[in-house]
């Protein structure tokens, strides 16, 4: 073989182990992103919390679903675009009126005893506690150990009737 023939071996050779090893780097970051994103939208008032579904891709933050007005569509893109390492957001959400039922009343000593009890049926939720609840807004604090388990205790705490927002101290060991 020439020279010149293992020249362009060689880089081509460089080019496939550095596309390999960047891949999995950027795969990463971009869950790292929308889980950001996610969570950033849940404990957003006004920024649709679980009607916004979340896709990145190099950083690029594409945001879809349905949402009740103009204005939290608004409110979510400026959410995502606040979210470090998101370099571009794609607002896809849909504005669609719906008659929604009124947000379920719940007293705020039932509604925390609901989430401890949620809370405390998954183990790898042991580090977050719920610090306060007022008027349904949920405010969860502690450890976590990742973002993704974060995530998880948040859209949980959701599930409960009688939430109507929650907002999070909850650290990442995670970095």
């Amino acid at each position: 073989m020439s020279s010149s023939g293992k020249l362009t071996l060689a880089v081509v050779g460089l080019l496939l182990v550095w596309g390999i090893g960047v891949a999995p780097a950027q795969a990463s970051d971009d869950t790292w992103i929308s889980t950001k994103v996610r969570i950033a939208l849940m404990t957003t008032d006004g920024a649709g919390r679980n009607a916004v579904n979340v896709n990145t891709e190099h950083g690029k933050v594409t945001l879809h679903g349905t949402v009740d007005s103009e204005a939290v569509k608004e409110k979510a893109e400026a959410t995502a675009r606040a979210v470090g390492g998101v370099t571009d957001v794609r607002n896809l959400l849909q504005v669609v009126k719906e008659s929604r039922q009124e947000s379920v009343k719940a007293a705020d000593k039932d509604v925390k005893e609901a989430v401890e009890k949620a809370l405390k049926a998954d183990k790898s939720l042991d580090g977050i506690k719920v610090k306060s609840v007022d008027n349904g807004l949920v405010f969860l604090d502690g450890t976590a150990s990742s973002l993704a388990t974060a995530l998880r205790a948040i859209e949980a705490v959701y599930e409960i009737p009688g939430v109507r927002q929650v907002s999070s101290g909850i650290v990442s060991k995670e970095k």
